[in-house]
């Protein structure tokens, strides 16, 4: 009898979303922001989002230790359930943080791992999707990640090739995993559209307890010695100061490096929620709704001349006169205005540095 009350979600929200600068900044980042424009930051929506798949209590937050009192903010949270990072670790240590944290709560715990950043349409099929997984994971040792059907060839996703002779009976569009496979260049990313086997990798993660402490013990042991050993620790006193420790002896590494691309147990959901990464401005527009010219306006007011295919983002009580742009990013932030083309939006990472180098950190 699976238990709603094993059901848990960690929610990783330490990134700095460094692509969306100047919106995104050191004090704020995007999980933070009203990004989409429809009145709910990304770490609300995301929130929202699984409170519909396990009991609030069971939600725990992952982040920034510098973040935790604008999540406890934002989200109206026990601060008990927001885990803070002394240092960015990347997702590896973030999960063996939550996990064990939460082992210390259920020994018979399910967990859904999800970004605090992704945008997620079709919120019902994805909570249909959440509940599938967490069924298969409460009776198997099973690493599942959503795969996402794609819809181009895309080269800013990693990819996850499933085994299309392996289904697993009882549970539709769930596959075993053959390969992950790095960001491809465009050529190969045609390859893996046409061959029919390949998924975009989602980061969204479930599995059992067990099963994930099990993959840490056996791929990331030096990483599981470390949690291990103040197992006792977690949501006490001392925990505040383990981690302090525990974080400045574990390397940086990812999940999907140090388990995910290893372990032999490793399924796939192979579904379509209209999922986005949103990792760029580009990815935003896709997902924004336009006017006649194809010109998306987040926020803000402007007079649009002979524009076509822009993103505007433009900050409340100014107004912008503009004229002429063809696919560009207009980014309006009280101290920084942001205009680049969109094809060349790779390289906002290098602006940022060369402002960083030039006016220290005054504008990160």
């Amino acid at each position: 009898m699976f238990l709603m009350d094993n059901r848990y979600v960690i929610i990783m929200a330490g990134g700095v979303g460094s692509r969306f600068w100047p919106l995104s900044r050191r004090e704020r980042p995007k999980q933070f922001l009203d990004i989409v424009g429809n009145g709910e930051t990304l770490i609300q929506q995301t929130y929202r989002r699984f409170k519909k798949s396990c009991p609030e209590k069971n939600i725990f937050i992952v982040t920034n230790a510098e973040h935790k009192d604008i999540v406890i903010e934002q989200l109206g949270i026990d601060p008990s359930r927001v885990l803070g990072e002394p240092f960015r670790r990347n997702t590896a240590p973030c999960l063996a943080y939550g996990t064990f944290r939460i082992l210390k709560e259920n020994p018979d715990a399910v967990i859904a791992v999800t970004p605090a950043d992704h945008l997620i349409v079709k919120e019902e099929k994805f909570s249909d999707v959440i509940q599938n997984c967490f069924d298969f994971a409460e009776g198997n040792d099973a690493l599942i990640t959503l795969g996402i059907k794609p819809d181009r060839p895309e080269t800013g996703y990693g990819y996850i090739q499933a085994d299309q002779k392996k289904p697993v009976k009882g549970h539709r569009n769930l596959l075993k995993v053959k390969t992950f496979t790095e960001k491809p260049d465009i050529d190969l990313a045609k390859v893996f559209i046409e061959s029919g086997d390949f998924y975009w990798n989602s980061g969204i993660f479930i599995w059992n307890i067990k099963a994930i402490l099990s993959a840490f013990e056996k791929h990331m042991p030096d990483m599981y010695t470390v949690f291990n050993e103040g197992r006792d620790l977690f949501g006490t006193k001392q925990e505040h100061s383990f981690i302090g420790k525990t974080y400045a002896e574990c390397r940086s590494i990812s999940i999907d490096y140090g388990i995910m691309e290893k372990a032999e147990n490793v399924y796939v959901m192979c579904t379509d929620i209209g999922w986005s990464d949103l990792g760029t401005w580009s990815s935003l527009y896709e997902h924004s709704s336009v006017d006649k010219k194809g010109n998306s306006l987040i926020r803000g007011e402007i007079f649009s001349y002979e524009n076509e295919r822009n993103i505007f983002n433009i900050s409340p009580g100014k107004i912008a006169v503009i004229q002429g742009l063809k696919d560009y990013i207009v980014v309006d932030s009280d101290d920084v205005l942001l205009i680049v083309k969109k094809e060349e939006e790779q390289n906002i990472k290098q602006y940022l540095e060369d402002v960083k180098n030039s006016t220290k950190e005054k504008f990160l």
